[in-house]
């Protein structure tokens, strides 16, 4: 059997990232708020760095906005030194690193934005995925299946990056990491039956019959229209009675 999944749609690769960068514009400019309590000395000195990251950041706004990237990136890191939880300034530096094909550099500022988030948004989920896609490029695979399934929940319905995410996932060897990627995607798309099908596929390549009977018999229960469907629980099923009948 091919170690590659098939799929029904791919992502294009070298422009993903910028696609998704596009998404990391310059946002208007957020107000930190300083931790209520603490001594005096200690509010007033959170207050004047907030100001100071304030001001730093406003500097980069206008820098960046003349395409002046590199005091944009001093400035922006100066903000960033000034108040460590001023999450948009951290976007706007991976943005420019990623503008730039600096993308090990990118990487750790989308970390930094993505850790400082509370709530989904739309930068959210470009973040997400632009991560991924960086740290599968890296090799970097154990780092990237977390940001991968939460990209895929922070987006259900981009059916083409589940293949895409999978299909390298398997082909480079890691297949755990690939049945990772289409459980989510079978919980966040119920009524997907392809991705039922390929996660029953993977689940009969490894040795899980069970796993995969039961992923056939849910994409032909959510497609009941499909012959193929339907064959390949019977076929399953008669593999797994013959099993049965040999150990007997």
């Amino acid at each position: 059997m091919s170690k590659s999944i098939n799929t029904q749609s791919t992502l294009r690769s070298g422009g993903a990232l910028l696609a998704l960068a596009a998404i990391l514009l310059v946002s208007p400019v957020s107000e930190s708020v300083a931790q209520p309590g603490g001594t005096v000395q200690e509010r007033a000195a959170a207050s004047t760095n907030s100001e100071l990251a304030q001001r730093h950041y406003r500097r980069a706004n206008t820098y960046n906005n003349l395409e002046r990237y590199d005091e944009a990136l001093e400035e922006y890191r100066l903000a960033v030194a000034a108040d460590p939880n001023l999450a948009d300034a951290y976007r706007n530096l991976a943005n420019i690193y990623l503008s730039q094909d600096r993308l090990e550099e990118a990487i750790p500022m989308l970390a930094r934005f993505i850790d400082l988030q509370q709530e989904a948004s739309t930068p959210l989920t470009a973040s997400l995925k632009t991560i991924g896609e960086l740290l599968r490029r890296s090799e970097r695979y154990d780092e990237a299946i977390d940001y991968d399934v939460r990209a895929i929940r922070a987006d259900p319905r981009d059916d083409s990056q589940v293949h895409l995410m999978g299909n390298l996932y398997d082909s480079a060897g890691h297949v755990d990491k690939a049945i990772r990627i289409y459980q989510a995607a079978t919980e966040m798309m119920p009524d997907n039956a392809f991705m039922n099908r390929t996660l029953g596929r993977l689940y009969e390549r490894e040795g899980r019959l069970e796993d995969a009977l039961t992923e056939y018999r849910k994409a032909a229960t959510t497609d009941l229209d499909s012959q193929f469907y339907r064959e390949l629980v019977q076929n399953l099923e008669t593999r797994i009675d013959q099993q049965m009948q040999g150990q007997g």
